[in-house]
């Protein structure tokens, strides 16, 4: 019998002076996705400290973690594992340095025993389609904070 667990994540809302909102495509070997940046909380961390991390390791970029802007406040199973249960925590985040330089080129990362390519994009929050989002968390927060 599967043993049921609690998935956490945190994600950053990014907006550069053209308001665009950063997101990020991800190629896994059995799964592809669109998303805000950022990852899963690993043991010892903080949240905030978590988004910093992880938007450091996927981007290069400092970020300051700004105004917390939503968290999961219903069951939502993870994607990857569906026994797990997935708790998903938003904030606005901005760049330590102006002007913010993102590569945009898919690039490979390696994490532990995983490879994943990842695509950087800009995308517009004045026509922004919340459907290019691939997770229904995603999407509510998009709904709530890009309209």
């Amino acid at each position: 019998m599967p043993v049921n667990k609690f998935t956490i994540r945190v994600y950053g809302i990014l907006i550069n002076e053209y308001h665009e909102v950063l997101l990020v495509h991800e190629k896994m070997p059995q799964l592809h996705f669109t998303k805000f940046p950022g990852g899963g909380l690993e043991f010892g961390e903080g949240l905030r400290e978590c988004l910093a991390r992880e938007f450091k390791e996927e981007t290069g970029i400092d970020v300051e973690i700004g105004e917390h802007l939503y968290t999961t406040d219903f069951f939502q199973p993870s994607i990857f594992r569906p026994t797990d249960q997935l708790l998903a925590v938003y904030y606005k985040v901005n760049p330590v340095s102006i002007p913010v330089i993102i590569d945009l080129e898919e690039k490979e990362i390696t994490m532990g025993n995983r490879t994943e390519n990842l695509r950087f994009f800009w995308s517009k929050i004045e026509n922004f389609d919340i459907e290019q989002l691939t997770f229904p968390v995603d999407k509510i927060v998009a709904q709530k904070f890009l309209h």
